[in-house]
């Protein structure tokens, strides 16, 4: 009868028999109701058919059978034909029927996950002359019992199958995925004698054969117990399950036993380090179908267990304390724990107070207070050695690592309250290889707790990593009262460590906005800096505000002042310098202390102007020409522009007052220079220079009066110029002993060898000495000229045109000349008091030595001796 289905074999994850069928083109099975093309059975004998049918060339063809206990029927079927649906169900079938085409298949998946390998096996070797086998396959997404023959439609893949071995051919299929429904089908030519398998479904993932456990070790645990550890050789999308097997040496038969163990380890006993135990590990799918894995790589346990660590290394951070086991093995037999003692770096030794007896085989170090490890190099730790107390070490070590995570995490919310910018910081030199760095918070719905503490709900948040080593993340928007509590998770494949959390609300950590509208003066009359600024916005008015303020000029020296009042919007510096051009920036923050200094404001000028009148008059001088055709003299006054201090801040004009002594006067104006011409014609003239500017005239001023009558008194009776170098002279005079009343001295001084302005100073009238400042060339001929100042007018001067540089000399040295006899003969009267000094002592020692016989001490002493030594 017709049916509307084929059955698949399911691959099982163990060897099986697979009959395959001999067709025969000439025989129709019953049930295929015209639609099969041709039917096959199974027939006893190899030849019965010898032609190739037309059939089995085309790749969409296949097998479609039903079976029973005792008896399957197959026929050839395309997948272009109607669609029958796959029945999942295994082979069962007499002995007695064509054993000599059956064979034994073994499916698996390799351990790397990539690749199908079924392995046939020739039940009768005289197939395997001219044999030639092809796997063909389809894959589908859909569990066999959803797959029907219509996904059999298109290009078959065909995997040829390697058969040079004696006894077996091995086919291979890319694997695609482990979920993945393979429908698989052989095609065997044995010579032109054609054989066909039928349908086989598997699921990769439930014939999958595991790599063999690696990385096989000892490991101790925190209470000294051993254990065995291996690592999967790959990455497995399901848990396993394992087998331990322990053997004992060569010496002794048989094995030991097999362990179950679920995870990645089993505890095993210490007593077994005595002996050369060897150890293997095996696996497979803990849960669903699958192979055993080959055994591991035998691991001696006597080999392995020279010395322990637990752990073998530690992450941790400075100022922690860690603790350190170890069992120690010397050749064959372990050391007891009291005889071990560690090392660092094998170059200290730990004392003995840090260790702690765990039990007679364990020894347990603890190391208080860690500070950062220093590189060395390409080694990032301190390396722990447990020794043998007769220094004794092996080479192996355990590994200490310490971390500094103290950082420190600063935030700022920007002037209009929008954003949060939190920095942090760590030395790159510092930081192990292959670690991680990022910072996580969390957020409270209103400000920061007492003690911050992290949070298993923390969040990541992005930094980016700044040209300074620093890192800067960017809260917006942020929640202005909200408590932020972030620290730096520090990530390694030893462990992760944190640092400590610090909680930030945003309205703490405001910088306002700078002040606007900064603006500077220097007021008049009372000469101060005045300061004026706008608060910014965002911000109330409990601020405090710092001012700096310095002269404006190319290296600018800035002076900081507080504002104390916190109220206001201004401030009054009192300032050295009056007409100079400041320069003012002013800042702001918090009165309550919370939060930044804002930047500093732009910059604010003042105005170079008058602030008060000049404070004096310039000093000045006067040059006399005769002029015998009028029979008159012309003087011409010479003055010294005044200083900004002494002008405050400037000078318009200058005053030239003039008083005969017929009482006349008269005033005159000079605006652009600082020299003024006029005849003297009268005895006495009087002239006082006035400065002037926008607010009004010098109050202190200097005179000078023109005497003919004075200019005739002669009080200098000598005077002499030394020169010291090119740039100072020293000018030296004398006076007449009667007293006179002079006010000043002026020094008039002027180079004979080229037409050069004449240079004049004022001096105090109390000095007989005055060092000239100038540049001067000493073979060349100056003359140096020398007035007294009276009130009533000047009088004669003195001049000289010579250096008389040996003269000062002598003057120099004339007091060496009389202190030097006098250092001589005091010398000699001490020398002289000395020696009669020595003398009394000598005298007065013999008067007071002791009769010997009449004294037990003096007896046997030589005295003279003595007296000689003295």
């Amino acid at each position: 009868m017709a049916v509307a289905h084929c059955m698949v074999h399911q691959i099982p994850p163990r060897n099986f028999t697979l009959p395959c069928m001999l067709l025969n083109e000439t025989f129709l099975s019953p049930f295929s109701a015209g639609v099969v093309e041709s039917s096959s059975a199974l027939r006893k004998e190899h030849e019965a058919s010898e032609t190739k049918p037309p059939l089995l060339m085309n790749e969409e063809s296949f097998l479609c059978c039903l079976w029973s206990d005792n008896n399957i029927d197959c026929s050839l079927y395309r997948a272009s034909m109607q669609a029958r649906k796959f029945i999942p169900s295994e082979i069962s079938i007499s002995a007695s029927q064509e054993i000599d085409s059956n064979w034994n298949i073994e499916c698996w998946i390799k351990g790397k996950l990539d690749l199908l390998v079924c392995s046939l096996r020739f039940l009768k070797l005289y197939l395997r002359a001219s044999l030639k086998v092809n796997l063909l396959y389809a894959v589908s997404e859909l569990s066999v019992g959803d797959v029907s023959t219509s996904s059999l439609k298109g290009p078959v893949t065909v995997a040829e199958c390697d058969c040079r071995a004696y006894d077996r051919c091995e086919c291979c299929v890319p694997s695609l995925g482990l979920n993945y429904t393979y429908i698989l089908w052989l095609k065997v030519m044995v010579g032109v004698t054609p054989l066909w398998s039928p349908l086989m479904s598997v699921r990769p993932i439930d014939i999958v054969k595991p790599e063999p456990p690696v990385n096989l070790h000892l490991e101790m645990t925190e209470k000294g117990q051993v254990k065995i550890c291996w690592s999967d050789p790959v990455l497995m999308p399901y848990p396993l399950r394992y087998e331990v097997k322990i053997s004992a040496n060569s010496g002794q038969n048989g094995w030991q036993g097999v362990h179950v163990a679920l995870e990645t380890s089993l505890a095993i006993d210490s007593t077994l380090f005595d002996s050369s135990y060897l150890v293997q590990v095996r696996c497979r799918n803990h849960h669903g179908p699958g192979f055993w894995s080959d055994w591991s790589t035998p691991y001696s346990l006597n080999l392995g267990a020279e010395v322990l660590y637990f752990p073998p290394k530690i992450l941790t951070s400075v100022g922690s304390n860690v603790s350190f086991h170890c069992i120690y093995k010397n050749k064959t037999k372990i050391v007891v724990s009291k005889k071990i003692v560690w090392w660092l770096n094998l170059a200290e030794e730990i004392p003995e107070s840090q260790y702690t007896l765990v039990n007679d085989r364990v020894s347990k170090v603890t190391l208080f207070n860690l500070k950062a490890t220093k590189p060395r190099g390409s080694f990032f730790y301190n390396a722990l050695y447990c020794c043998h107390q007769n220094r004794e070490c092996h080479h192996r070590y355990a590994e200490l690592y310490v971390v500094d995570v103290n950082i420190n995490i600063t935030c700022e919310t920007d002037g209009y309250l929008t954003k949060m910018t939190c920095r942090w910081a760590v030395n790159p030199n510092t930081l192990l290889l292959g670690s991680s760095l990022q910072l996580r918070y969390h957020r409270s719905r209103i400000y920061c707790s007492d003690f911050p503490s992290t949070s298993p709900k923390s969040e990541v948040k992005e930094c980016h990593l700044q040209k300074n080593h620093s890192y800067e993340c960017t809260f917006q928007p942020i929640f202005l009262v909200s408590g932020y509590t972030m620290w730096i998770e520090f990530k390694h494949l030893l462990g992760t460590l944190e640092s400590s959390p610090t909680c930030v609300v945003p309205a703490d950590v405001v910088k306002p906005l700078p002040p606007s509208n900064v603006k500077a003066e220097i007021t008049r009359n009372v000469g101060l800096l005045n300061v004026s600024w706008t608060n910014p916005v965002f911000t109330n008015n409990d601020l405090k505000f710092q001012i700096q303020y310095a002269v404006n000029r190319k290296e600018i020296a800035w002076e900081l002042y507080e504002v104390s009042n916190a109220s206001t919007r201004s401030a009054v510096i009192k300032v050295q310098k009056l007409c100079v051009e400041y320069v003012v920036q002013v800042r702001c923050r918090e009165l309550d202390g919370w939060g930044y200094w804002s930047n500093w404001s732009r910059s604010a000028y003042t105005l170079v102007k008058d602030i008060r009148a000049p404070l004096q008059g310039p000093e000045f001088w006067r040059i006399i020409v005769e002029d015998p055709a009028r029979r008159q003299k012309n003087v011409t006054l010479l003055w010294k522009p005044l200083t900004k201090n002494h002008s405050l801040c400037s000078v318009s004009r200058y005053v030239i007052k003039h008083q005969t002594s017929g009482n006349t006067t008269w005033s005159e104006y000079v605006a652009n220079g600082t020299t003024c011409s006029f005849p003297w014609t009268e005895h006495t003239h009087t002239v006082t220079v006035l400065a002037m500017n926008s607010i009004g005239v010098s109050s202190v001023n200097f005179n000078l009066t023109l005497s003919q009558q004075m200019s005739t008194v002669n009080v200098v009776r000598s005077l002499s110029a030394y020169p010291v170098n090119s740039t100072c002279v020293i000018l030296i005079w004398t006076l007449s002993p009667r007293i006179y009343g002079i006010t000043s001295f002026v020094i008039e001084w002027k180079n004979l060898n080229k037409e050069e302005d004449m240079k004049w100073v004022r001096v105090p009238p109390n000095i007989t000495k005055y060092y000239i400042y100038d540049h001067f060339i000493l073979i060349e001929k100056y003359q140096f000229s020398l007035y007294p100042v009276f009130a009533g007018g000047v009088g004669k001067s003195r001049a000289t045109d010579q250096f008389t540089k040996v003269e000062y000399e002598n003057e120099n040295n004339a007091s060496l000349y009389m202190v030097l006899p006098i250092v001589i003969s005091t010398s000699g009267l001490l020398l002289g008091a000395l020696l009669v000094l020595h003398q009394r002592m000598k005298k007065l020692f013999w008067e007071d030595v002791p009769n010997p016989k009449n004294c037990s001490w003096a007896q046997g002493v030589n005295f003279q001796k003595r007296i000689d030594v003295l």
